[in-house]
């Protein structure tokens, strides 16, 4: 029987070997990635592919059935949602999105296209996990007590997720799968050695309806390498080693009670036997057996959801403390209830003046002031010596680093980032002597903006969507979208991609240039570079 066509989006640390399996089961019709490089390393069975350096190629072509996505989990959402409405499957490797309320939008999509939507948590089809699930179902275990799972190494360090997005998202998916139910609060907590606002090392505490309490330690700043996942019940107790050779050991250990003392009895391991299978193989396997059934996988979107839910609980956990579900529900999509007096955090040398508006996962750091009126959006970080003024604007996920002042009559939208010690102005001639309040002037600062460190925004413009101001500059005019500014004053000096990547395109004229992280592509038409197919968060 012929297998479904199957494009592998992405062929790097990942997607190398989903090009492997996929040819293994003669289902590989194309691979796509911007950098062609890559092509000439992996390894192929059978008919070579077709190779192409576009999202659209995968897209517009009919005979393609299925894709398989391993770009940066920063692209997952875009990308997923241009394929599923183009009429493709989708596997995507985990996380399925950064967010929940993305990982919605994809489900509920899917469900819309009657599309295929599967994630990549590669170790619901391990040998290992599928027996450990059956005896936690024929009680062999007991009663389920508790369970934890260490996920460590050196190296594969990130730099755009922290590893609980990175590392995590594995274990969750084992532990909700074998456990049946999903956790009524999580707690995390983490820290961050090598990159600023990326965390190294995390421990997460899930607790469930049930009284089983799940921890998970994840770390790429580790000795040596461990992959182990235990759960202890009243009966016995496994351990699952995907870095041993026997994967799989039970522990018949009991507690016998002398004179009312609990005392510990050691047994010997027992080895499980497993089939002999690779999950990689089996999982990949299995999203061609749902693209012909129609029947979803067991990882498919909707758990998917379940475990970016989690991940969500946990990273919130991590910015703002324990973080709780509706105790009257236990399903996924019940809301979380934050033990926190407020839903931001001011650290204690901060001043917020009320009233003012400030968002939920706001973080606010020392020596910053607030003052009456501002507004903040959502998840925001506010750094140190930082003064917002009454009358400014700020939105959704904004980063402002330390020394910074956003004065009246500035307005930064969604994504925008701002370097330390960079500078706005609201007044053109400014006279200490002379008060011209009544002649402030608006800066507006558009979507996804990064200025850099020193730079200077003369007030009265516009920044488009996506410029990138380069450290130091001095903006005296209106920039375009996409334009890459540097110097004093500052000149256009090239275009950058909406990831933050150069793009080869002259400053003026018609070109067209893809992203190599995102594979987006960006037109230019004159002055103008607008990007094809623009996906709205």
């Amino acid at each position: 029987m012929n297998q479904p066509s199957i494009a592998v989006i992405g062929s790097g640390y990942w997607g190398k070997n989903l090009v492997r399996v996929f040819s293994e089961l003669g289902a590989l019709h194309t691979v796509c990635d911007a950098d062609s490089s890559r092509f000439a390393t992996l390894k192929i069975s059978g008919t070579p592919p077709v190779f192409v350096g576009k999202l659209e190629d995968v897209l517009d072509n009919p005979s393609i059935r299925g894709v398989a996505i391993a770009t940066p989990a920063v692209t997952h959402y875009a990308i997923v949602k241009r394929c599923i409405e183009s009429g493709k499957d989708v596997f995507v490797e985990k996380p399925l999105a950064l967010n929940a309320s993305e990982g919605e939008a994809l489900v509920a999509l899917a469900a819309k296209h009657n599309r295929i939507l599967m994630v990549g948590h590669i170790l619901l089809y391990h040998p290992a996990v599928r027996k450990l699930k059956s005896l936690i179902v024929d009680g062999t275990l007991g009663k389920i007590h508790y369970c934890y799972s260490n996920r460590l190494n050196m190296g594969l360090i990130r730099t755009e997720e922290n590893i609980l997005w990175s590392f995590a998202p594995h274990d969750i998916s084992v532990m909700l799968h074998l456990l049946g139910e999903e956790p009524i609060s999580s707690t995390a907590e983490g820290s961050g050695y090598l990159t600023p606002g990326v965390l190294d090392v995390t421990m997460s505490r899930l607790t469930f309806r049930s009284g089983v309490t799940g921890h998970i330690f994840v770390s790429w700043l580790h000795p040596f390498k461990e992959q182990k996942f235990v759960v202890v019940g009243s009966q016995a107790m496994a351990v699952f080693d995907d870095t041993a050779e026997n994967k799989l050991q039970l522990y018949p250990h009991r507690v016998d009670w002398e004179n009312r003392i609990p005392k510990a009895v050691k047994e010997d391991a027992v080895t499980v036997e497993l089939e002999r299978l690779e999950p990689l193989k089996e999982e990949c396997s299995q999203f061609l057996r749902s693209i012909e059934t129609r029947v979803a996988p067991p990882s498919d979107g909707k758990e998917g959801l379940r475990v970016l839910k989690v991940l969500d609980d946990c990273q919130k956990s991590l910015e703002l403390g324990p973080v709780k579900r509706d105790e009257q529900s236990s399903t996924a999509g019940a809301a979380p209830i934050h033990e926190t007096e407020k839903s931001y955090f001011a650290h204690s040398s901060s001043f917020v003046d009320l009233p003012c508006k400030i968002g939920k996962g706001t973080k606010i750091w020392h020596f910053s002031h607030v003052l009456a009126g501002a507004e903040i959006g959502e998840n925001c970080s506010i750094g140190q010596n930082v003064v917002v003024s009454a009358t400014s604007k700020i939105g959704n996920r904004v980063k402002i680093q330390n020394n910074v002042s956003v004065y009246d009559g500035v307005i930064l939208e969604d994504d925008v980032f701002c370097g330390p010690s960079m500078v706005f102005t609201n007044v053109i001639n400014p006279r200490s002597a002379v008060v011209r309040k009544s002649e402030y002037k608006s800066t507006r600062v558009s979507r996804g903006v990064t200025i850099g460190a020193n730079a200077t925004i003369v007030c009265g413009n516009k920044i488009g969507e996506y410029a990138f101001i380069g450290a130091g500059a001095v903006v005296t005019k209106d920039v375009p979208a996409y334009a890459l500014m540097t110097g004093v004053p500052a000149k256009q000096v090239g275009w950058m991609s909406q990831h933050g990547d150069k793009l080869d395109l002259p400053l003026v004229g018609d070109g067209v240039a893809i992203c190599k992280a995102t594979a987006q592509k960006y037109t230019l038409c004159g002055k103008s570079l607008s990007i094809d197919n623009e996906v709205s968060s």
